[in-house]
């Protein structure tokens, strides 16, 4: 009798099936420090007791990107273990703030499933939710991944592809309790820019640049505990390299549009992503917005503003996305749609 296991592969889930998912993790000031380390993230409200406390809550929150990466890695060995990618993210809400001293749990709910044309693999679609140690949902999002099937030959179940909202709507965004932006310093901030001054289309070069260490994807994808096969196993691409996580992408991308979009202190939810190319050791990664919407909040000074953010390698052209026939261009490594709040 084994006592170890290889994962699930596609054929093995079960639409409607539940999954929760092992290992509760508290989370420090320690994440926080090793997440400045990794990425050239300087949100202030994220940074400084003193500036959040400015602003209405009682101390810094953690950095929304580590409660993802947080509730992420506890749903890989069980979701995307044996993955060839993950696809793409939707319907995701920042339900509420998470503390140093908080301890993360998560759940997933399998809500689709579709076998790959070439019959290898399958489209494997979970809403994951991550509660805090007082059963509080703090985060809910959608992904889908393309997950190895053991056995090619065996039966595919029927295929089921589920209609999710292609944004979230401004009425459902949660405002963390307390944040009030009518005092925020902009100078501490670091830019005077607020929601008032960006504009619909209006797009964005973020200018910065950063170069994916192998040694720093490593450590970033270990730290959230994802353990995804292709993120440290050469032999199981044909082309012997280790994929980067996406979600390191995710937060190189967001800390580099820090450069004009300092204000989006709050990330408040995820309306779409997709990880468009893959993205290796070596690649130099660049960013850059646009402006999609706004919306007012409830909220004493909080604007929220829906942006585009897209990564890609160093050397595309300016703004570059698509070709002519809507495909991603092959420098495109991440197209994310999200709400962010701002002071207005």
């Amino acid at each position: 009798m084994s006592r170890t296991t290889a994962g699930r592969f596609f054929e093995e889930y079960r639409l409607g099936e539940t999954i929760v998912h092992a290992v509760p993790r508290t989370l420090t000031t320690g994440e926080r420090a090793l997440y400045f380390a990794l990425y050239p993230v300087r949100h202030a409200l994220h940074a400084s007791d003193a500036f959040a406390q400015a602003c209405g809550l009682p101390s810094s929150p953690l950095d929304d990107m580590i409660v993802f990466h947080t509730v992420f890695g506890k749903s890989v060995p069980d979701i995307s273990l044996n993955a060839v990618a993950n696809l793409g993210y939707a319907e995701g809400r920042f339900l509420g703030s998470v503390w140093p001293g908080d301890t993360l749990t998560a759940v997933s709910d399998v809500i689709g499933l579709r076998e790959a044309s070439n019959g290898q693999a399958g489209i494997v679609w979970v809403r994951t939710t991550g509660r805090n140690q007082h059963g509080e949902a703090v985060l809910s999002y959608v992904r889908w991944v393309l997950v190895r099937k053991r056995d090619a030959a065996a039966p595919a179940p029927e295929p089921a592809v589920p209609a999710l909202a292609p944004a979230v709507a401004p009425g459902d965004l949660v405002v963390p309790r307390g944040l009030d932006f009518s005092r925020y310093d902009f100078a501490l901030a670091g830019e005077r820019h607020r929601w008032g001054d960006y504009a619909v289309g209006e797009r964005i070069d973020h200018v910065d640049a950063v170069t994916v260490d192998e040694a720093d994807h490593l450590f970033a994808t270990r730290l959230w505990q994802n353990t995804a096969r292709v993120h440290f196993d050469a032999t199981l691409r044909p082309d012997g390299r280790r994929l980067v996580y996406g979600g390191h992408v995710l937060s190189l991308a967001r800390a580099l549009s820090f450069n004009g979009l300092a204000n989006a202190q709050r990330v408040a939810a995820i309306n779409g992503g997709t990880h468009a190319n893959p993205c290796f050791a070596g690649d130099t990664v660049t960013a850059w917005s646009e402006v999609l919407d706004r919306a007012e909040t409830q909220a004493p000074g909080v604007g929220a503003l829906r942006l585009r953010l897209v990564a890609l390698r160093a050397g595309a052209a300016p703004f570059a996305l698509r070709d002519g026939a809507g495909k991603y261009l092959p420098e495109v490594l991440l197209d994310l749609d999200y709400w962010a709040l701002v002071p207005r």
